[in-house]
């Protein structure tokens, strides 16, 4: 389930706000977007899987959490980015 390093990097590269940013809302929004995408189309398949969908519930609600932080904080930024990850906005 897990992400391989090459994708990893190039999605903390692509999502970084400064030179060695691994960690500002913007890059875990973009990692839990994709594991949230990833998890979804498992449970497609595998509908009984409980505990992953448990899981994509508690990843879901922690991305919401960090994107309202941004909108509080940087509006731009997070329209910005709510656009590149083809997220709908409210």
């Amino acid at each position: 389930m897990a992400f391989d390093k090459e994708t990893k990097t190039t999605l903390i590269e692509n999502y970084a706000t400064h030179e060695g940013d691994t960690g500002s809302a913007s890059v875990q929004v973009a990692l839990l977007t994709t594991r949230i995408n990833q998890l979804t189309n498992h449970l497609r398949i595998n509908k009984h899987d409980d505990s992953s969908r448990r899981g994509l519930l508690k990843m879901v609600g922690q991305r919401r959490r960090l994107l309202a932080y941004l909108r509080r904080k940087d509006f731009a930024r997070y329209q910005a980015l709510a656009e590149k990850l083809n997220l709908r906005l409210k």
